[in-house]
């Protein structure tokens, strides 16, 4: 059964701290007043011994794994593989500065800034976190070649990143497997990396979320509380998005949602009029549309300038997609922007995995200053999840007093992550596919506000959260039809 929980202005928060409007204001406010590390008694550092949350979904997820910690003193060496150049180069930018401020976090500092190819050192109390930072360009060939060298060369303790689905995946196969590596996937999405048994491994694991939660929670959402009862499925024609279509797939028909037609085409292809007539004569209600920044802006561009009598949802896209649409609108509808003309494209409503105003509480607060001021953007998308990456290692050195590996691996397996951007245990591995479940919101695009213009370049933003659904529910069961991994 669907859990959604409902937001009004203020309402209980997680660990009984009171859940209010997010604003620049009170982002400040709260940072200023108690410095970075003081909020609600985190101290950052992780010296201190933590208590443990049981598990109580009855998903194998382990019993928290939240334990006495320990100062460790010695050198955890990381490849980070992101895309830093190139058109997607914001998504590895994103991804990096979040896992950057995670460690940050953790070490009670500021996150470091001009991060780009080479070594760079992040100090936690005595452990050295050595990073070393590879462009793949998002090519899957050059991932996999980084990420040998890293291995071979570098020796690394530790591999994190990729972006792209497709080459987290050849990573996963050609050098994870083979080396005995632990690899933590991100933000790479695409639901198999931790499902699928030819990728999923006792050494892999992903902090961020992925397709099927996107799905499990927006897909729900759109079923129960909208009056969408066909819809037609577009997708990318690679592993991410067929991950997105099948899962809308099988979430949707679940919930007595007929599927009037799929489609999946090149990414980058810009034809849409002829397909969008497509999905309206075959009487859609509602579209799905799995793609990056290198299509969405075509589909939603002709969607706009089109007259479809259905709606468009899916995933909450990244500033970028977001800056696109906004100015798609404002040519199409006029300017400026308000929240009722919005309403009436039928754009949304949308899954957010997270962005910065859909959670509130004293770790988000402290995340969207520090990174707002280190950046000059507010988090996107892959930020929470990467942030809790960097967390859950330094976590994981504590815990298992080992700056090895597999040391680490083995304290990660089951843990709550005491700090994350969701709030204190916010995410949590589960045992049988290493996969960290944690809370979706759902939210419908709103005029970007005078407040936040200007670290969010973009014209439309997430609005106030329409419905939070708890990681439990958005996560895909240990017995799931689509969970053949068994670790």
């Amino acid at each position: 059964m669907l859990t959604l929980q409902y937001l009004p202005l203020v309402t209980p928060g997680i660990g009984g701290m009171t859940r209010r409007r997010l604003t620049r204001r009170n982002v400040l406010t709260s940072a200023g007043a108690v410095g970075i590390a003081g909020l609600a008694g985190c101290t950052g550092n992780d010296d201190t011994n933590d208590t443990t949350n049981d598990d109580k979904s009855g998903n194998d997820n382990g019993t928290g794994g939240m334990t006495t910690t320990k100062n460790v003193s010695g050198t955890v060496k990381i490849g980070v593989l992101q895309p830093i150049s190139g058109s997607l180069k914001y998504y590895g930018q994103q991804s990096l500065w979040g896992f950057l401020s995670g460690l940050a976090y953790k070490a009670d500092a500021d996150p470091k800034t001009g991060v780009k190819s080479g070594k760079t050192v992040v100090s936690v109390g005595d452990t050295d976190f050595e990073l070393y930072v590879r462009d793949t360009g998002f090519s899957q060939s050059k991932a996999k070649k980084l990420a040998t060298n890293l291995v071979t060369d570098q020796k690394v303790d530790m591999l994190f990143g990729c972006a792209s689905s497709s080459s987290a995946t050849t990573v996963i196969k050609t050098v994870a497997k083979a080396s005995g590596v632990p690899y933590v996937a991100g933000p790479a999405a695409s639901a198999s990396i931790t499902s699928d048994g030819e990728t999923c491994n006792n050494l892999v694991f992903r902090a961020s979320e992925n397709t099927a939660m996107d799905a499990r929670s927006g897909g729900k959402y759109v079923a129960k509380e909208t009056d969408v009862k066909k819809v037609y499925l577009f997708g990318a024609d690679y592993s991410f998005g067929k991950a997105v279509v099948n899962n809308y797939e099988q979430v949707l028909e679940d919930e007595g949602v007929e599927i009037v037609g799929k489609k999946f085409v090149p990414q980058e292809h810009s034809e849409w009029k002829g397909l969008l007539d497509k999905a309206q004569d075959a009487g859609a209600q509602g579209i799905v549309g799995g793609f990056t920044v290198a299509t969405l802006p075509n589909l939603f561009t002709e969607y706009l300038s089109g007259s479809y009598d259905y709606r468009v949802f899916g995933g909450f896209a990244t500033q970028i997609t977001n800056k696109v649409v906004g100015q798609t609108m404002q040519k199409v509808i006029g300017k400026p922007l308000t929240k009722e003309k919005i309403e009436k494209t039928k754009l949304g409503p949308f899954t957010t995995r997270y962005h910065w105003n859909q959670y509130d509480n004293d770790i988000n607060t402290s995340f969207v200053d520090s990174y707002t001021k280190a950046y000059g953007v507010v988090p996107d998308l892959f930020t929470s999840g990467t942030f809790t990456a960097a967390s859950a290692i330094v976590q994981g050195v504590h815990q298992s007093g080992s700056t090895k590996g597999t040391d680490i691996a083995e304290a990660m397996r089951g843990m709550t992550v005491k700090d994350t951007p969701k709030g204190e245990g916010g995410y949590v591995f589960q045992k049988y596919n290493n996969q960290a479940r944690s809370s979706m919101t759902v939210a419908n695009p709103v005029p970007t506000t005078d407040e936040w213009a200007d670290n969010w370049d973009a014209a439309v933003m997430p609005g106030e959260p329409l419905a939070t659904i708890e990681g439990e529910e958005a996560t895909i069961p240990k017995d799931a039809a689509g969970m053949s991994c068994s670790l």
